[in-house]
């Protein structure tokens, strides 16, 4: 069965979005800054809690079977979650689910800063891995719907823009 439905990942209801009209310059600089900081703290506060595990491992006392649940509780909510995360900022709006993501990641990181034992840190890191799924696919897509197409510097398909993709594909990434 056909869905009369269009799906908001198509190109043409993507470019139909238009871009905010009072969009100057230093709101652009405020968006951005907002979203890069918000996605940076979701994916830096893995390293920072993977340096932290022999501390937190002492000062709780616990087992490492539990330091592993301890990373892998947010590992596992994030990735079970990234995908929700990103087909809610399309049906409810980005911004919204962009918000509610980072109160999310917010409060769950105060919790977990404030747990008295192991449950309830790995908990806090699950709760923390949910509000990371919502954050991180809103964080550019905010971006964009808030202030609309960036300007190529370099047409699709010139020399330049051909030059820049071979070189990364021959560094490897």
């Amino acid at each position: 069965m056909i869905n009369p439905k269009p799906r908001p990942c198509e190109g043409a209801i993507i470019g139909a979005i238009p871009a905010a009209p009072d969009c100057s310059k230093a709101t652009q600089r405020w968006v951005l800054a907002a979203t890069v900081l918000g996605s940076t703290m979701a994916f830096v506060d893995e390293s920072v809690v993977t340096v932290a595990l022999p501390t937190i491992e002492r000062d709780l006392a616990t087992s490492l079977a539990a330091m592993q649940w301890v990373v892998n509780a947010y590992t596992l909510c994030l990735s079970a979650l990234l995908l929700i995360g990103g087909a809610a900022g399309d049906r409810f709006g980005r911004r919204r689910v962009f918000a509610i993501g980072t109160a999310i990641f917010a409060a769950a990181s105060l919790g977990c800063g404030l747990a008295p034992g192991i449950v309830s840190l790995i908990l806090g890191r699950a709760v923390q891995g949910a509000g990371a799924a919502f954050l991180i696919p809103c964080s550019l897509a905010a971006r964009r719907s808030a202030c609309g197409r960036v300007p190529r510097r370099s047409p699709p398909g010139s020399a330049r823009s051909s030059a820049a993709g071979w070189s990364t594909m021959r560094r490897g990434g």
